[in-house]
């Protein structure tokens, strides 16, 4: 690099730091356990949070699974890689109508999402993604990041339906008239 110095940005340092920290196995080991706490503490303070717990797999993944008012059931899974917390949830199957005016509306509304992005994943079923570097990783952000995939398939589950499923809004009026208030 030394060769290559005099011929960087004067700013190059701020690129360099752009590529996340690699944290050690120790440090991986205590974030481990401080997500088992974050997570435990979540639900125990918030009433939909069904469920949290462990993949029996080597990999560091945690599922939360929360019940919802608009989609019965929202499952976020967490994966924990030496860099990075990737975080995931289902929000609904491929399309079988509509999929351009569909997927025009999930680019439109990834501009104004924070942190995550609706993406295609397997068998073109649509998901809700995001990663956070470890380094910015808390319990407030991790707070942040389960009401934002929770509030964002809550808000727009039905309506993408709409789009992708001829007989979803007469499931939704069917839905909405058997509810109790």
């Amino acid at each position: 690099m030394a060769v290559i110095a005099p011929f960087l940005p004067a700013n190059w340092s701020i690129v360099l730091r752009a590529v996340s920290d690699l944290f050690d196995e120790s440090a991986i080991a205590r974030i481990e356990r401080q997500i088992d706490e974050w997570l435990g503490r979540a639900r125990a303070s918030h009433v939909n949070i069904l469920a949290v717990d462990r993949s029996d797999e080597d990999e560091f993944r945690w599922y939360v699974r929360m019940a919802g008012e608009e989609k019965d059931f929202t499952t976020i899974w967490f994966t924990l890689g030496q860099r990075t917390l990737r975080y995931e949830t289902y929000v609904m199957p491929a399309p079988e109508q509509n999929s351009e005016a569909l997927y025009e509306s999930l680019l439109r509304r990834n501009e104004k999402l924070v942190g995550v992005h609706f993406s295609i994943g397997l068998e073109d079923a649509i998901y809700l993604r995001g990663e956070i570097g470890l380094a910015a990783l808390n319990e407030t952000e991790l707070d942040r990041i389960i009401g934002t995939l929770y509030s964002t398939v809550e808000q727009l589950f039905w309506p993408l339906l709409e789009i992708g499923y001829a007989k979803a809004a007469t499931l939704r009026t069917q839905r909405d008239s058997t509810r109790t208030i």
